[in-house]
Formats: C-alpha cells, structure tokens, sequence
C-alpha cells in the first residue's frame, strides 16, 4: 500500500472504489430504464394518454356544470314553492333570523300547518321572493319541528288528509273525484 492510497477495509484495489463511487454519484438520466429520452414510441404513447385523459375531464367538466346548473334550478323552484306555500298560510308563516354565526344570512321559513310547526332554510339570493312574508326578530327556536320527525312525511300525511277530504267533499256533492 502506497502514501496516496487510503487504507482499505475490503481489501478492493483503489480504482474499484473510484468506478463504484462514480457510479454511485453520477447524475441520474431521466426517461425510462435510464435512457436520456423516452423512445419516440413511449413519446406518443404518453401524449395520447395525455389527450385522452384531457378530453375525459373536459367531458366530466360539462357533467358536472349541467348538474349544478340543473340543482341551481330545483333550488330556485324548491324557494318558489315555499314562497307559495307561505302565502297559502298568511297566519302562521314567519320569518326568523339565523340560528348562529355558521348560518350567516340563512334565514327560516316557519308556518304551521297540518298541525304541526315546519320550518325551511332560505337562502340570502331567494329572499326577496318571500316579502310577503312577515319578519319576526325571535330565532327559530321559537318555531320548532321536532327532531324524531320526519318533515316530509307530515308533508305527505297532510297531503293524503286533503285529498281525502277533497274526495269526500266532491262524493257529497255528487261529482265523481
């Protein structure tokens, strides 16, 4: 062993070490298996996945915009529909501030009907449409609908009562329902 030449553990002669110590430090090349560029057919592989990945998306884009579009809709005949029903029941429906500081600008739709208190949220955007409504500073506490209950199946009951009622009405007076 020379001055120049670091003791050895392995006992590895010193340009063994230097060609494993390049190998090991070298940069490494990108593309596959260590090739500096992809072959040209992996190229157009990639970029046809590429694009049809880009098309999928763009086409679950549309998807999802017309849902949205389409949930905007019902949202706005769903506020339309209470906005009728509140003037069917000038009496009792109110209504009520936000409940807390996670409902900012949330407000509830209660009325009484059916025998029992039901209550709605409407949203800021469909307010106007309920200016026939009276505002009432109480929360909605005041107007409660109990938890174990399911709205629309007192909806649905009530539905069923009035349209027994109607046909009995119509039965009495002599006309087929």
């Amino acid at each position: 062993m020379t001055a120049m030449e670091p003791p050895t553990d392995t006992g590895a002669p010193a340009h063994a070490r230097e060609s494993l110590l390049r190998r090991l430090v070298r940069p490494r090349r990108s593309g596959p298996a260590g090739s500096r560029t992809a072959a040209p057919a992996d190229r157009l592989r990639l970029e046809h996945e590429l694009a049809v990945s880009r098309l999928r998306l763009a086409r679950w884009q549309q998807h999802a915009d017309a849902y949205e579009r389409r949930l905007g809709d019902a949202e706005r005949e769903r506020a339309h529909l209470l906005s009728w029903l509140a003037a069917l029941h000038p009496a009792s429906a109110v209504l009520t501030p936000p409940a807390g500081p996670e409902h900012e600008g949330t407000h509830r739709l209660c009325l009484f009907a059916g025998g029992w208190h039901l209550s709605w949220p409407i949203p800021p955007a469909d307010l106007a449409l309920f200016a026939h409504v009276p505002f009432s500073a109480g929360s909605a506490d005041a107007h409660p609908v109990p938890d174990a209950v399911d709205q629309g199946t007192l909806i649905r009951r009530h539905v069923r009562l009035l349209a027994m009622e109607g046909a009995v009405q119509a039965g009495l007076a002599g006309r087929v329902p």
